[in-house]
């Protein structure tokens, strides 16, 4: 899987995720300064209440804004069987049902999912978990993740 565009697809989602941000950000600013909102009593609320929600919005477009900036950013490295998992790698397991996963370990946007090449990835911070256990890992390893009473062993297949 080329993570060139791996990087590219998950760029365009984020564009995507921003734009929508972008549209409920105006909606929620339409609805603070629309005339049927001014309030007609005190206990009347709702311009109050549409404003901290633009406000919300808003710190959302930031939000979105700066993850786009740190995937342009980011440096795609290169990584082999025996290199150590890292920002940018991208992470094929196996599980014990041999069901294969797709990760790419990602600076922001944890859970996002993405379609590239046939294949379903997900973005991986090394904060989330299982980020967290395949740090440092290499092909050939086996982790265990435990959420609640749970547990769910992979084998690192593959690493590029």
């Amino acid at each position: 899987m080329n993570k060139y565009d791996l990087q590219q697809i998950i760029l365009q989602r984020l564009e995507m995720n921003h734009q929508v941000a972008v549209d409920a950000t105006q909606r929620a600013i339409d609805a603070a300064t629309d005339e049927e909102t001014v309030p007609e009593h005190k206990y009347d609320t709702l311009a109050l209440e549409a404003s901290y929600l633009a406000h919300g919005q808003a710190l959302r477009v930031q939000e979105c804004e700066d993850d786009i900036r740190t995937f342009r950013e980011l440096v795609l490295r290169e990584f082999d069987d025996k290199s150590a998992i890292g920002m940018s790698a991208l992470v094929q397991l196996i599980d014990e049902d041999d069901q294969t996963r797709w990760f790419f370990i990602g600076p922001t946007s944890g859970g996002l999912i993405v379609e590239c090449q046939g294949n379903r990835v997900a973005v991986l911070t090394p904060h989330a978990p299982l980020g967290a256990l395949l740090n440092k890992k290499q092909v050939g390893d086996e982790i265990e993740l435990t959420i609640g009473s749970k547990s769910v062993s992979y084998e690192i297949a593959q690493v590029s």
